[in-house]
């Protein structure tokens, strides 16, 4: 059996670790907080609402491919790459 004394001094110390841990927690989510608003403030200045997100990232995606083929007709068949 174990010296209470050491028992008790081990409980502190465990205690102790779980409030620096919920400590660090505490701070990462008000970071991730603070990177969600920051985000969702970046898509209202865009006129993205986040549930369109995915839509929006299509839409670009597909303008992007056909602006590079649209490029790529207007060069030259002859030229080397």
């Amino acid at each position: 059996m174990m010296d209470p004394e050491k028992e008790i001094h081990q409980l502190k110390e465990k205690i102790d670790k779980a409030k620096a841990m919920r400590y660090k927690a505490e701070v990462r989510l008000e970071e991730l907080q603070k990177q969600r608003q920051a985000l969702l403030d970046e898509l209202s200045k865009l006129n993205v609402k986040p549930e369109d997100l995915d839509r929006e990232i299509e839409k670009i995606s597909n303008e992007i491919n056909d602006l590079l083929k649209k490029a790529k007709d207007l060069l030259p068949e002859n030229l080397e790459g």
